[in-house]
């Protein structure tokens, strides 16, 4: 077991003083706007927030004194991004920071000047948010999510737990921009490891238990489930359709495997919210983002789920234990 940092809330905090009291003292206050993706009380936001907060205190932006952070969630409903988008435009803060490819599709919607800081964007240069990753130009830079290649490390993996896997399905929303990416990948790779792709486009609650319902009525079956926010939004519905129909799943990211799925492999999610705050820091300091090549993952972690291996009828390789950074019995 790995243990792992715990980030309250209280650090991040913001302090009391007025913002009135701060300019008497002659300090001038930077204004930072943040889009997330994800409800206020999600467990995984209430994490990842103050990941953000104590990287910029690190750097000297602190909320109280010289910083002041305006938040909007967008609690995975796409038809909220663009109000949201625009509601934080009209703010003119100094810079942005967006979660998921939708959202930064809405804000750049809503300016092509002010500078945006893009978090869990699989593929920035695809969806047209930057030129090119060394050099984004615009208005926008940031941290990668994902790039196409990690889904051969998802199927080789969920082949390695499940060797009498056939079949794949490809569970994600077609609406998302990295729903093709994805798919595009799994389609080249599939064959080589000899397993039959099946693409399972899901928009709704509905939707996933009848895919997941469907695709579980055939044998040697796994599902592999690209990261995007439906998917997100709806992880304890998957794991529970997961457990009562039985395939093999692996997931992109470790939460999924806290809350009893199988396997998963992908970044930490709370160290690329704290890598945000030095692209924030630059910007303030008067970079221009379209100058800061956009950043890949550099930290990985594998989780993996013994108790639900077990009820599975899976034995987890010891390859694959001795690498998971973090063993959930």
């Amino acid at each position: 077991m790995r243990r792992r940092e715990f980030i309250t809330l209280i650090g991040g905090a913001a302090a009391a003083w007025p913002f009135s009291a701060r300019a008497q003292q002659g300090e001038r206050v930077r204004r930072i706007g943040v889009l997330a993706a994800f409800a206020e009380d999600d467990p995984d936001t209430r994490a990842w927030l103050p990941a953000f907060r104590q990287g910029l205190e690190r750097l000297g932006w602190s909320e109280g004194r010289n910083v002041r952070i305006d938040i909007r969630f967008a609690r995975a409903n796409v038809d909220r991004h663009q109000a949201l988008a625009k509601e934080l435009v009209a703010l003119q803060p100094d810079v942005i920071v967006a979660q998921t490819t939708p959202v930064v599709t809405a804000l750049q919607r809503e300016s092509r000047t002010l500078p945006i800081v893009f978090l869990f964007v699989s593929d920035p240069v695809g969806s047209g948010l930057v030129a090119s990753l060394a050099r984004p130009g615009g208005n926008l830079t940031g941290l990668l999510l994902y790039e196409a290649s990690i889904v051969g490390k998802w199927l080789a993996m969920l082949s390695e737990i499940a060797p009498r896997m056939a079949r794949a399905a490809l569970v994600a929303d077609p609406k998302t921009p990295i729903y093709d990416y994805f798919l595009r990948a799994a389609e080249a790779i599939a064959p080589s490891l000899a397993i039959e792709l099946v693409p399972s486009p899901v928009e709704t609650a509905a939707d996933i238990e009848r895919a997941i319902e469907s695709f579980a009525r055939a044998p040697n079956g796994g599902l592999f489930l690209p990261p995007n926010a439906t998917i997100v939004f709806h992880r304890d519905l998957i794991i529970a359709l997961a457990a009562r129909h039985r395939p093999p799943a692996v997931y992109a990211f470790r939460q999924f495997v806290a809350a009893g799925g199988l396997v998963s492999y992908g970044i930490d999610q709370v160290d690329v919210w704290r890598q945000a705050a030095p692209y924030v820091d630059r910007i303030l300091r008067g970079a221009n983002p379209g100058d800061l090549s956009v950043q890949a993952p550099t930290k990985y972690e594998t989780a993996v789920n013994l108790k639900t291996a077990k009820a599975l009828g899976l034995t987890v390789p010891p390859g694959l234990l001795v690498a998971a950074d973090e063993v959930i019995e």
